[in-house]
């Protein structure tokens, strides 16, 4: 059906509607469904139905159906008529019939016209409602039609607006509303004793009911009951155990998910096999920032500007490493053992593999101990991907983990990923006198981001003097551990190949993703699912309901802080489920990518909300406007915000730019609390700082969203008050 037709349709439905409406209550029919008129037409109805019972029949199961689907006042009354003239028997099947038939007729009526209006305008917000509708609806609905506190008519146009299937609509209002339903029929059967129909329910009546509606309820905490022993079955559980909690990993979500149980006092075992810290400190981000930080001194030395001259500097690059190796002990610290023994974590160094789902094998220099816990944390993180291309094995490979113990500075570095890692450690080489050249297979860097923000960032890399070489494969390596050669094939936009390339180089340094450390922890034993992720659920448990997972090794996201994140709702739901759980929460998850400039993200971004359907409207400001910005000399970047059309309230942010993950975090925290663009545009920002960029994009969208039509009173009014 095209847009016009179905517009017309609509249309003609809703006038027919109104019509018939307008006609019920004109007409005053309403009269003829009322209690006094019931008990005077009784025994005339019933005289009429001896005569002719199929025609009675079908004419009170079509106006029960009318009355339902068009939510007119009346239908209480039509279910004691039937009750009334049929018997318990014969009023019990017209009356469940009809209203099932009326109540999935208002719900087909009500979806026609509003579902994809609602489904559309409120998209981002009903995106896991209709995911967990999708599980767990019918049960909901279950609930409230055994429930007759629930106006049924308003359950109709509830349900119209979600995505659960009118087939199921109907069913399970055939089951639900079939108790009250009897309960009116058999009323109707003794009208007599009626006076009116709060006589029907009595109190008690009425919470035997609402009891009733939560069977649904307590039918899925059974089921997840089973559900749970079921997984379990076949393993003794212990009858004591040594710790309430034991956690695989000592990174960012092991630390976090350690320091939260020792907190609430439970006894925790956190297992390290290598250093305290995880990648974030050792590997990741600590040593890469110091690193980046080193290199934007050196450009800055060694570029003109600002009555200062070039400086020729000349890295000492063993030195170098040697401060980043000093900015790690420095931060060291902030994760060691004996912080975490003094928070009241049980830190034990050694290799933790699962043997039941209550149970510990560590191997330690000193042997091996077995904990029984009542439950586990696996935050075993991830390492680099490096994928298996002939040659590979013959030549100078690093990768973001083996990287910091180079001591002397490749002369020429080939960088294979575009991606953040390969981006930022690729600009920082350059920087440091790296002769660079990238290979990234798609058509742009960081493919996550918008085009624009890729471009920017391609032109700063292409200026600095890297080498970029996109829609370009590496397929092989020829060469030895001091000197090698890559082979590469050139890509069309459809990714056929269409020629052929090579670069020379010293060291190849590769970033093309990281994969999830799963092997050699007992998951395989136990029969735990392990493809590319840990699979987790909303409350982060894996398939073995006492084994939870948080960080790289579980996903969705690699971020040290959504590792943080994860292991807030992990080391939670593991210490006090079932009596209290949390599911994840990834609606405001925020991002940052520490090159020049630098890209920071917060919700969706154009592409995104094109993926998913959603109407937007761009608003933008140009840094190289900015005060701060232009006293600084870092007059470049935009910030761009994604609202709802006419509205201020924020859909997503990016920001490329100096200081970009910094800024992000006033539209991070605005997102989190529901606070629009008018808000931030009412705070005062401090002049002259990089900040004002967030308020002017916010003035921005009130000038292009300014009331025209009240202005020009406005003007009206001023220009009466000159005379």
């Amino acid at each position: 059906m095209t847009g016009t037709n179905k517009v017309i349709l609509r249309l003609v439905l809703l006038l027919v509607i109104i019509g018939a409406i307008t006609a019920f209550y004109i007409l005053d029919l309403g009269q003829y469904l009322s209690l006094a008129e019931l008990r005077e037409q009784q025994q005339a109805l019933a005289a009429y139905r001896q005569e002719n019972f199929l025609q009675l029949f079908l004419i009170c199961f079509a106006v029960y159906v009318t009355v339902t689907a068009l939510s007119l006042p009346g239908a209480t009354i039509m279910t004691l008529s039937v009750g009334a003239i049929f018997g318990f028997g014969w009023g019990l099947v017209i009356a469940s019939f009809a209203s099932t038939l009326g109540a999935t007729l208002a719900f087909l009526i009500a979806r026609f016209f509003l579902h994809d209006w609602v489904q559309n305008k409120f998209s981002d917000r009903l995106k896991k409602f209709n995911e967990r509708f999708q599980k767990d609806g019918p049960f909901y609905l279950l609930t409230l039609r055994l429930v007759p506190l629930f106006p049924f008519f308003v359950v109709n146009l509830a349900m119209s607006l979600t995505k659960i299937k009118a087939f199921t609509f109907y069913w399970v209002s055939q089951l639900g509303m079939l108790a009250g339903t009897a309960v009116y029929v058999n009323a109707g059967t003794q009208l007599a004793s009626i006076e009116s129909t709060a006589d029907i329910f009595s109190t008690r009546l009425l919470l035997s009911f609402t009891l009733l509606g939560t069977f649904p309820l307590i039918a899925k905490a059974i089921l997840s009951v089973l559900e749970n022993r079921r997984a379990l079955k076949g393993w003794q559980k212990p009858k004591n155990f040594d710790r309430n909690l034991v956690v695989i990993g000592a990174g960012s979500a092991g630390l976090v998910s350690a320091y939260i149980a020792a907190a609430t006092k439970a006894k925790v075992t956190l297992v390290e096999a290598n250093a305290m810290g995880g990648d974030c400190l050792n590997t990741g981000c600590v040593p890469s920032k110091a690193l980046i930080n080193v290199a934007r001194q050196v450009k800055q030395r060694n570029t003109a500007g600002m009555g200062l001259p070039a400086v020729a500097t000349e890295v000492n690059f063993p030195e170098v490493m040697a401060h980043v190796q000093q900015v790690i002990k420095n931060i060291e610290p902030h994760d060691s053992v004996e912080r975490y023994t003094e928070l009241g974590v049980d830190v034990v160094a050694g290799y933790a593999r699962i043997i039941s789902p209550w149970e510990v094998e560590i191997d330690t220099d000193s042997g091996k101990q077995t904990l029984t816990t009542k439950a586990i944390i696996v935050a075993t993180g991830g390492k680099p991907l490096v994928p298996n291309i002939p040659g590979i094995d013959q030549v100078n490979v690093l990768t973001s983990d083996s990287l910091w113990a180079v001591q002397q500075l490749p002369k020429r570095l080939l960088v294979m990923g575009g991606g953040p890692i390969g981006c930022e450690l690729a600009q920082a080489f350059q920087q440091l006198g790296s002769a660079v050249t990238q290979v990234e297979m798609s058509e742009r860097l960081l493919a996550k981001e918008d085009t624009e923000v890729s471009e920017l960032l391609a032109e700063h890399m292409l200026a600095e003097g890297i080498d970029l070489r996109l829609q370009h494969r590496v397929v092989g390596f020829t060469g030895t551990q001091s000197e090698g050669t890559a082979q590469l094939e050139i890509l069309d936009h459809d990714g056929e190949v269409v020629g052929k390339d090579e670069v020379s180089f010293d060291a190849v340094l590769v970033a093309v993703g990281r994969k999830a450390n799963l092997t050699g922890f007992g998951l395989e034993e136990l029969g735990i699912e392990t493809t590319q992720i840990l699979p987790s659920n909303e409350f982060m448990q894996t398939s073995v309901p006492t084994i939870y997972a948080a960080g790289d090794v579980t996903g969705p996201y690699q971020f040290t802080h959504t590792a943080s994140h994860q292991a807030w709702y992990a080391s939670v739901n593991a210490l006090f489920s079932p009596l209290k759980r949390f599911k994840a929460d990834y609606r405001v998850i925020p991002w940052a990518t520490f090159t020049q400039p630098e890209i920071a993200t917060v919700g969706m971004n154009e592409q995104m909300a094109r993926a998913a359907g959603i109407d937007y409207e761009v608003t933008r400001y140009g840094i190289d406007d900015l005060d701060r910005a232009i006293a600084d000399n870092q007059a470049y970047g935009f910030v761009k915000v994604l609202t709802k059309p006419g509205k201020d309230s924020i859909l997503g942010v990016t920001i490329a730019g100096p200081k970009a993950g910094d800024l992000i975090a006033e539209f991070v925290l605005a997102m989190k609390y529901n606070l629009g663009l008018n808000k931030i545009l009412g705070t005062i920002h401090i002049y002259p700082t990089m900040s004002e960029a967030n308020k002017y994009v916010a003035g921005n969208w009130r000038r292009a969203n300014a009331p025209e039509g009240a202005l020009r009173w406005v003007e009206r009014f001023h220009t009466w008050r000159r005379g």
